[in-house]
């Protein structure tokens, strides 16, 4: 009988995603690097019973995270914890991803955990999940801008992202000496679908308007990398570099899939390592490109941090527990012109320019030989062993 409801239910938020998203695919950026493993699709379980958690993962495109880093660093915790889970990838697909939930609340898990495609379909997942009673945890980036109602939500300080890479900014350019009117081009990623982008935004306008108004910058274009498709920042950058005379001196890229594209044009154009470059994933290559000069900064969101977080809130939930219990502090979220809120945890950035490369190896999240294949001699003059 339960799955019968819960099957009706889910038709109907089946619905609601198609009739709301018109495309599948999209990615998040918002992505991070923690301890490496490998895995899109697994379960856990050390109890017998039914499955108790869900976890639906967006993608395997915008970010090697979800497969390399979330879906192993989340097995291993419930494993650990003996709850017995199911952790999935929708491989960009909206349809698909409402189809893993459906089945999963049909199964009768006590929480689902979801890092969505898009804030409506990720909305329509959890409407369908509060019907069935079952409690939802927005993980990475939050659904309320598309009338989501998750109760919680585990990601970074992603407006506080956008206020180092606004300040990341500004610092390689007066490294460079440039600190009147610099000419400043701005890729940011996603914000049509993604709400971290969007507060990735919000964040670095408050450190880059003042600039702006003080006549240290001017920002001579904004574009968006639609749906984080790093696909198309070539021609976005080519276009916005030619409508101002080949000149920039800043780049204000949301992450390093963007950067790298961006530092692609400029080698075309004979200006990489004279351009500072701000970037987001503590990626390898972008921490190459750091370490080569052709990238100022990046930010560093240690994922193995956000799994733990993700996971203890979640088994505190399957067990019936306060989530502070398991040491964790959460605070009131809301997303700006939406009255829905959650409780959230929020965890802490780091900005990582050529001085501190070595603090994402000594986290685990990258190895030296992997970092500094092919690019030796850049290791050796930056001190990384």
């Amino acid at each position: 009988m339960r799955k019968s409801i819960l099957a009706a239910v889910a038709l109907g938020a089946t619905a609601v995603t198609l009739a709301a998203c018109s495309s599948s695919g999209g990615g998040s950026g918002s992505s991070s690097t923690p301890p490496a493993g490998n895995s899109s699709s697994s379960s856990s379980s050390t109890t017998s019973g039914g499955t108790e958690v869900g976890v639906i993962l967006p993608d395997t495109t915008s970010s090697d995270r979800y497969v390399q880093y979330d879906a192993p660093l989340l097995t291993k915790a419930f494993q650990d914890a003996g709850i017995k889970a199911d952790v999935q990838n929708a491989q960009g697909d909206k349809t698909k991803f409402q189809t893993i939930a459906t089945n999963m609340i049909g199964e009768g898990v006590k929480v689902l955990l979801i890092d969505s495609i898009d804030a409506p379909s990720g909305a329509a997942v959890e409407s369908a999940a509060k019907a069935a009673g079952v409690q939802v945890i927005d993980y990475d980036r939050t659904n309320l801008s598309g009338g989501g109602s998750a109760a919680y939500y585990v990601s970074f300080d992603n407006e506080k992202v956008g206020e180092l890479q606004g300040q990341g900014l500004l610092d390689g350019l007066s490294a460079a000496g440039k600190t009147s009117n610099a000419q400043v081009i701005e890729v940011d990623g996603g914000t049509d679908v993604d709400n971290n982008a969007v507060l990735f935004k919000q964040g670095a306008r408050k450190i880059l308007d003042p600039a702006q108004t003080a006549g240290k910058i001017k920002i001579v274009s904004d574009s968006v990398d639609k749906g984080w498709d790093v696909n198309q920042v070539n021609g976005i950058f080519t276009q916005a570099l030619t409508a101002n005379g080949g000149k920039v001196d800043g780049v204000l890229s949301a992450n390093d899939g963007i950067a790298q594209a961006v530092i692609g044009v400029l080698k075309s154009n004979g200006l990489a390592g004279k351009v500072a470059i701000t970037g987001q994933d503590a990626s390898i290559p972008g921490l190459q490109s750091i370490l080569q000069g052709n990238q100022y900064m990046t930010v560093f969101k240690d994922v193995s941090k956000e799994a733990d977080a993700a996971s203890k809130l979640a088994i505190a939930l399957v067990k019936g527990q306060d989530p502070t219990s398991a040491g964790l502090t959460l605070t009131d979220f809301t997303v700006p012109g939406n009255s829905n809120g959650s409780k959230a945890v929020l965890l802490s950035p780091e900005v990582i320019t050529k001085k501190n490369v070595e603090d994402v190896v000594t986290a685990g999240a990258v190895k030296v030989a992997d970092l500094c294949n092919g690019i030796q001699s850049a290791c050796d003059a930056a001190g990384v062993k």
